[in-house]
Order: structure tokens, then C-alpha cells, then sequence
């Protein structure tokens, strides 16, 4: 029996001679895995054609690139680019475009451009605009528009798909006046009339590119055809630049044309009724959502959250969070919306946080909206624990350098007074932005580090995007703040020669700073300037004549302000209250208060109260004080005890301090001013025993006075001094300059008055005390150092004691020069002897 011999089996790296291998079958089964959708198949196929030396053709290798280019499956495209340089076939246009195609959707420009630039004589209009749309859509906008140029010297005329493009390449430069000579082009070509997408590229050309929506509008007004997409591209383009009420209008034409809103449509008018806070109609746009099915939608749902949020008028977020919950899924965007709501409504700090934790056991990734909201409600509550570890979560996901997080980490660590952290967070941003440097200015300006704010602003002056109106107006608020009229004038200077100088915001500003920093006349005149007044401008000023003791001109400037149609608010009237208090005028403050409410329909708050209670009690009416506080609609807080009790020291009344402070201590008992001001009372009766009492008490509770200290400021820098303060170098010398003031002003009249010595010691070392008080030292150095032309300007952290007020009086008659003291309370205006405030404070 003849026996059959078995052919040997193919080893693995053995190929078949492209004789043996059957390339139709392969080929045929190549481009039906391609038809079907089976890429990874028909690569497996390509790769044993290959591995057996039979490259598919031309036409195959381009229904390849195809299918890899609409799968975004980039990788296998650049293999099968691969194989085809090894084919050595010659590459036609089609085969070319696509590589071309395939470079730039995978963000390679430079070998999408450099397969442009090999193509030669085989360059068409689908090359030219494929390298066109290859530069815009990478960010090159200058190389798409120069692309686009060169394809016109060319001679190729272009299509909608490169007028598309080229367009949005001017959006991304900014350059609108190409933009608007290709639209020209476009319009000649027809193009404009025939095709949608030309049309929406010119659209976001000019509303995106420029902000310009008034030409944005012109182009989707002249559109002879217009889809969903169209006017859905214009009402969102509304929505985003602020025109909320013309993007709703937009909406409901849309709808009269007989066009179904989509999702898209839907989210954006939604945003729109939530910034205008049209909750009736949102609440139609709901309706309308969930008859079409979309309420499961993501971005409809989001929208609603958020529209919910903005609308609650009571500050609810139950109808927010309702459409929250029925939500089948979540993802970042909605569980952001939802906290944000909490953060900004009502100030619900506590369940963002809760809502923020549920998120991450969700294993649900914070985006830099969620960390920016979560930092902020961290801050509100003043964690710094939940604050850092927010803060470590950022830093861990790399968000933590992202500008809107570390903007709120720089505000986040400044208002819990950790300026160290908030600094490290702005100096670790990768770009810095003019948000970045005012959110950090504006935070030292707030931690009263004046002078690092204005290290910052001369940093600002270095990069490209300079300062804007809110930079001025916190560094104004800075120098404001610790009574730098100096600085505060150099600022004036700056933004007038940056053209801010009719500016609202800054002049308002300007008013703040120079009334605050004891030049009431020159605010007076920024005010006077002002075109445009606000209901802040008007508050500015009246505050400022009321601080100054001028409460005539603060009255008639309140009643120049309603004359002119200002409506006030609550911190007008309280200006208002307090000039009358700063005056005693105890009808004039009756009448306003009484009128608050019927008038303007302002109900009073506890700082009216206060107001009061300060104008009664410091006009000697104690009785009534204490009757007005037991009258109040709501408990009396410590704030109006506080002034009551400072009431009672002024007028020696033991027994109704002693009740003031017990009801202080009650609420507040960890609160020292009220142990303060009672120790005081008892201090100025020589009741030691019961001074030494409230000492000891203090001490138990670990509670101490807030110190004494007063700054002046002399050529461009604040100096500042404690009481008995040694420490400057001129020391001996300002001592020196006390000493023959003293004398001098002995001469005068001036008795040192020892019962502001709060001590139970000899009367020669009260005198020696009183000599040492900050107020007096912070004087001697300003005769020094300043000239007798201008005033000098102190500034106090608490009210100035009797004998300060007394004894600065007298150094004003010696000395000739005028002295502004600013305490904590008003401004007092010294010159000759006398004071604006009429020796009532």
C-alpha cells in the first residue's frame, strides 16, 4: 500500500511566496470587516497580507485611513500609514488627504503639514482646505489664515468647508478685519446663502472672536435658511456675553418659526432665565422638557439645578435639589450645580460640604468649579482643617495650580488669616492671570498688609495685562485702610493716566479712601466730579461728612440724594443715624429712624439699633436707651449692649454698666470689651478692688484687651507705634520733642487729667503713663518729620482717651499746625485748640 506523504506545516516566521498566498479572498474579507465596522479585524487581515508580502491596493488602504480617522482609533491609522510607506506605492491625492486628515485630528500638525508640503503638483481644494482646518483647529490661527492666503495665489477657490475654517482661525486670533474682508469673498462666492455652516462660523467669528454681537446678530439675521443648530448657536452666544434677556426673546422667536428646541436650546435659554431669575417661565421651560422627553438629559438637568438654585427667593434649593434626584445619573457638571446652589444660597455651607463628600465616595472626579465652590463654603465657615483637606485632594488630581481653584485657595487661607498659605497658593499658580493678582491684592488689602498689596500692583505693571478698575479700587480700600493718603494719591494718579478716571467703581473708591484717610474735602470734590453717582457714591460721601463730625452736610447730601431719585439703603441710613448720633442730634436721628421703614420700606437692623442706642445714651438720655433696647422687635445683641455699656462709662453710671456687661457677657462670654470697658468704669471711680476683681476674671478666661497703637504716615510710609514705644531709632528724639511739648503746652493750660490712667499708682507715674500713649508719641514724630504746611494725620485702632484729645488740642494751639486723629469711632479735626467734634465722641 502506497503511503501519502504529509506536507510539512508553515513555521511561524516562514512566509508564503506571493505566488502561493491568495490575495483576493484576503482583500475581499479587509473591506467587509471595514463595512461592517470591524477595524481590528480588518488591521489583523492588513498585517498577514503584509507579513506575506501582498500589500492591499490603493483603494484599500484608503478605506483604511477612513475608518481609522472616523473611529478616532489614531494609533492604528499611523500602523497602517506604516505598511503603506512600505508598500512603495505611489500615494495618490485622496490617499494623501487622509494622512493629512489623520495627523491633524490627532494633533500632529507638523506631520499633517509636512505630508502637505511632499504632496507637490498633487494638491487639490481638499488638501488645501484639509491643511487649512489642520492649523485652525490646532490653534494656529495665523498659519490657517496664511494657508488660506497661499491656496488663493494658487489659484484654488474655496469651499464652505475651508470659508468654515479659516473663519474660526480668525476667531482664534482676535483678527476680525481678515475676517470681515473674507466675509466679503464669502458673500461674492455665494456660499453664504447656500450653506449653514459658513453662516454659524461667521456667527461665533464675530461673537466669540470679537464679542462683536451686533455683527453676529446682522449674519444670522441674513441667513436665508436657518436650522436648531443656528439659532440655538445664537441664543447661547446671548446667554454667554451677558445678554440673558435678548437670548430668552431670541428663544420665543425661535419657537414662533415653528423650530423644536433640542437639549442644546433648552440649556442654554434655561442659563439665561436663571441669570434674570425668571422662575415662572423656567418653570414653563420645564414643562415643556419633560413633555419631550428631555428631563433625563444631562445638560437640560444641570440647567434646571442651577435655574432652581438662582430663583429660590427664599433662598430654598428643594426644587433644585428634586430635579437633582430624579436624575438617573450623575456626573461632575450636575453634582456641581447642586453645590454650588448651596454655597450661593442662604449660605448653606454645611450640606455642600456633605454634598462634596457623598460626590467623591461617588467616586465622581471635582472639576475646578467644584473645588473653587467647596473652598469658598471651607472659607464662609472659617475650616481651615476641611479647607486643607480640600486643598490636598486639588493638589493630588492637579488641579490645584488650575486659576479658578488656586484663586480660591488665595481667598480661601486669607480670610482664615494664614497670608503664608494664601501667598504660596498664588506664587504656585503655572499663569497667572489679572484675577490671580487682584484676588491676592485684594486679600492683603483685607489682612491689612498694605504693603505687599503694593509690591503686587508694581509687579502688575510688569506683565502684559496691567491693572483694571477692581486692582485700583482694593488698592485704594488698602491704602484706606491704614490711612496711606500718600499712596493713596499716587493711585489717584494712576488711574487717571490709565483713563479710569470716569470710571464709577474707582471713583466711588476714591471718595472711601480719601474721607477714610481724613481729607473729607477732597472726596468731596471726586464726588462732585462724578458724572455718573450710584446709590454707593452718595453713601461714600454721606459717610464721610458723618465720620468727619459735619452731620449738617451729611444731612443735606442725604437730602440732595433723594431729591435726585437715589433710593437709600439700609448702610445709607445707618451713615445717616450715625451723623446724627456723632452731633447728638436726638430728634433729627428719631425722625430718621421712624422713617426708615415708612418711607423707603426699610426694616431696621441691629446696627440702626445700635445707632440709637449710641445717640440716646451718649446724649445722657440713659433711661430711654435702656427703654428703646427692652422695645426692640428681637433680642439685643452684643453689639448694642457694647454701646450701651460705653454709654454708661461716659456718664459714670455704675449700676446700668454692671447690667450692660452681664447681658454682654451672657451672649458673648468670651467677648474681653465688655471686662474692658467695665474695668475702665470702675478704673476712672478709683474702685481698684473691683478693677482687680475683672482682671482676674479676664485672666482665668484667657481673654486680653486688644493693645493700643496709632500710625502715621511720612513720605509714602506708615509708621506705627504701641504705647511706651521704644523700638523706632529716633526714639530719643520723639521723646525728647514730648518732653518740651509738655512743658510748653503746661504753660498753656493743660492739666494732665490721670483718671484715663487705668492703674492704681502714684500720680507722677500716671503722668509719665499718659506721656507714653501711642496717640502722642505717633504726634511727636509728625512735628519732626513733616512740614508745617500739611497736616498731620493719625490714625488709632481704638478710641482716643480724654487726655489725648485734651493735650493734642493744646499742641495744636503751641504748634500752630492742624492735626487729624482718626479712632475708631470718627475723625477729629484739631486746629487752634478746637475740635470738629465739639468735645463729643
Amino acid at each position: 500500500m502506497t503511503s501519502l506523504a504529509l506536507k510539512p506545516a508553515l513555521q511561524p516566521n516562514q512566509k508564503l511566496s506571493p505566488k502561493s498566498f491568495n490575495f483576493e479572498p484576503h482583500k475581499s474579507r479587509l473591506i467587509h470587516d471595514l463595512n461592517v465596522g470591524r477595524l481590528s479585524k480588518a488591521i489583523s487581515t492588513l498585517d498577514l497580507m503584509v507579513h506575506n508580502g501582498a500589500h492591499p491596493d490603493l483603494p484599500s488602504y484608503s478605506l483604511l485611513l477612513k475608518s481609522c480617522i472616523r473611529s478616532r482609533n489614531f494609533e492604528l491609522g499611523k500602523l497602517v500609514h506604516a505598511h503603506l510607506v512600505n508598500s512603495k506605492l505611489d500615494l495618490d491625492s485622496l490617499t494623501l488627504n487622509s494622512l493629512i486628515s489623520l495627523y491633524s485630528k490627532n494633533g500632529d500638525w507638523e506631520k499633517a503639514d509636512s505630508i502637505f508640503r511632499s504632496m507637490g503638483n498633487k494638491r487639490n481644494l481638499v488638501s488645501w482646505t484639509s491643511i487649512v482646518s489642520c492649523f485652525a483647529n490646532n490653534d494656529l490661527g495665523f498659519e490657517a489664515i496664511v494657508a488660506f492666503l497661499d491656496m488663493l495665489e494658487n489659484g484654488f477657490w474655496p469651499d464652505e468647508y475651508c470659508f468654515a475654517a479659516v473663519f474660526r482661525a480668525c476667531l482664534d486670533t482676535g483678527d476680525l478685519s481678515i475676517g470681515e474682508t473674507i466675509f466679503g469673498f464669502v458673500i461674492k462666492s455665494g456660499y453664504f446663502k447656500a450653506d449653514l455652516c459658513v453662516g454659524c462660523s461667521l456667527i461665533d467669528m464675530f461673537a466669540k472672536g470679537g464679542g462683536d454681537l451686533n455683527s453676529a446678530y446682522k449674519v444670522f439675521d441674513k441667513m436665508p435658511e436657518k436650522n436648531v443648530v443656528t439659532w440655538t448657536l445664537m441664543i447661547t452666544r446671548f446667554a454667554q456675553l451677558g445678554f440673558a434677556r435678548e437670548a430668552v426673546d431670541l428663544f420665543l422667536d425661535m419657537v414662533l418659526s415653528d423650530l423644536v428646541p433640542d437639549q442644546f436650546t433648552f440649556s442654554s435659554v434655561m442659563s439665561a432665565c436663571a441669570e434674570l431669575e425668571l422662575l415662572s417661565f423656567g418653570k414653563q421651560l420645564h414643562s415643556q422638557v419633560i413633555r419631550r422627553g428631555l428631563a433625563f438629559n444631562h445638560y437640560v438637568g444641570c440647567c434646571l439645578v442651577d435655574l432652581y438654585a438662582k430663583c429660590a427667593a427664599d433662598g430654598s434649593m428643594d426644587e433644585s435639589r428634586k430635579v437633582f434626584d430624579h436624575m438617573t445619573n450623575h456626573n461632575v457638571t450636575s453634582w456641581t450645580a447642586l453645590i454650588t446652589g448651596y454655597v450661593r444660597n442662604g449660605g448653606r455651607y454645611h450640606e455642600a460640604i456633605k454634598l462634596f463628600c457623598e460626590m467623591i465616595s461617588g467616586h465622581v472626579r471635582p472639576n475646578h468649579f467644584t473645588f473653587s465652590s467647596i473652598l469658598k463654603a471651607s472659607a464662609s465657615l472659617s475650616d481651615l482643617s476641611t479647607g486643607k483637606q480640600v486643598h490636598s485632594l486639588a493638589v493630588k488630581l492637579g488641579l490645584a495650580s488650575d486659576n479658578c481653584v488656586g484663586n480660591s485657595l488665595i481667598s480661601m487661607y486669607a480670610q482664615s488669616r494664614q497670608m503664608e498659605y494664601s501667598r504660596k497658593a498664588f506664587d504656585n499658580l503655572f499663569d497667572k492671570n489679572l484675577i490671580s493678582y487682584n484676588t491676592i491684592v485684594d486679600a492683603y488689602v483685607k489682612s491689612f498688609e498694605s504693603k505687599e498689596a503694593f509690591d503686587l500692583f508694581h509687579e502688575i505693571d510688569d506683565v502684559e495685562f496691567g491693572a483694571n478698575a477692581y486692582t485700583f479700587s482694593s488698592l485704594l480700600s488698602g491704602a484706606a485702610s491704614i490711612g496711606a493718603i500718600g499712596k493713596g494719591e499716587q493711585i489717584h494718579a494712576r488711574t487717571l493716566k490709565s483713563g479710569f478716571d470716569s470710571n464709577q467703581c474707582i471713583s466711588n473708591a476714591l471718595v472711601s479712601m480719601y474721607s477714610r484717610c481724613g481729607n473729607v474735602e477732597a472726596a468731596f470734590q471726586v464726588f462732585s466730579e462724578m458724572v455718573d453717582r450710584n446709590i454707593i457714591s452718595w453713601t461714600s460721601i454721606i459717610t464721610g461728612f458723618s465720620k468727619h463730625g459735619y452731620a449738617e452736610r451729611a444731612l443735606t447730601m442725604f437730602y440732595e440724594m433723594l431729591e435726585s431719585g437715589i433710593r437709600p439703603n439700609e448702610v445709607t441710613y445707618t451713615a445717616v443715624l450715625s451723623a446724627c448720633s456723632h452731633a447728638g442730634l436726638v430728634s433729627e436721628g428719631r425722625k430718621h429712624f421712624n422713617t426708615m421703614y415708612s418711607k423707603h420700606g426699610i426694616v431696621p437692623r441691629m446696627e440702626h439699633y445700635a445707632c440709637m442706642v449710641d445717640l440716646l445714651g451718649r446724649s445722657g438720655l440713659l433711661s430711654k436707651a435702656l427703654e428703646f433696647i427692652n422695645s426692640m422687635p428681637f433680642m439685643a445683641d452684643a453689639l448694642i449692649w457694647r454701646t450701651f455699656l460705653g454709654a454708661c462709662r461716659v456718664h459714670g453710671n455704675t449700676e446700668l454698666a454692671r447690667h450692660a456687661a452681664s447681658m454682654i457677657l451672657e451672649q458673648d462670654p468670651h467677648n474681653p470689651a465688655a471686662f474692658v470697658l467695665l474695668a475702665n468704669l470702675h478704673a476712672s471711680m478709683n474702685q481698684w478692688e473691683e478693677v482687680a476683681k475683672i482682671r482676674k476674671r479676664m485672666k482665668e478666661r484667657d481673654l486680653t484687651k486688644e493693645a493700643g497703637s496709632s500710625w502715621i504716615e511720612v513720605e509714602n510710609k506708615v509708621y506705627k507705634f504701641h504705647v511706651g514705644d521704644t523700638s523706632h531709632p529716633k526714639a530719643s528724639e520723639i521723646y525728647n520733642e514730648l518732653d518740651r511739648l509738655v512743658l510748653k503746652i503746661k504753660e498753656l493750660g493743660y492739666v494732665p487729667n490721670t483718671d484715663f490712667v487705668l492703674h492704681d499708682v502714684e500720680e507722677e507715674v500716671k503722668e509719665q503713663y499718659l506721656l507714653q500713649h501711642s496717640e502722642k508719641i505717633a504726634v511727636a514724630f509728625g512735628l519732626i518729620n513733616t512740614t508745617r504746611s500739611k497736616p498731620i494725620r493719625i490714625f488709632k485702632n481704638l478710641r482716643i482717651c480724654g487726655d489725648c484729645h485734651t493735650a493734642i488740642k493744646y499742641i495744636s494751639m503751641a504748634t500752630g499746625r492742624e492735626i487729624v486723629v482718626r479712632d475708631s469711632n470718627r475723625f477729629h479735626h484739631i486746629r487752634n485748640g478746637k475740635c470738629s467734634c465739639i468735645d463729643y465722641w
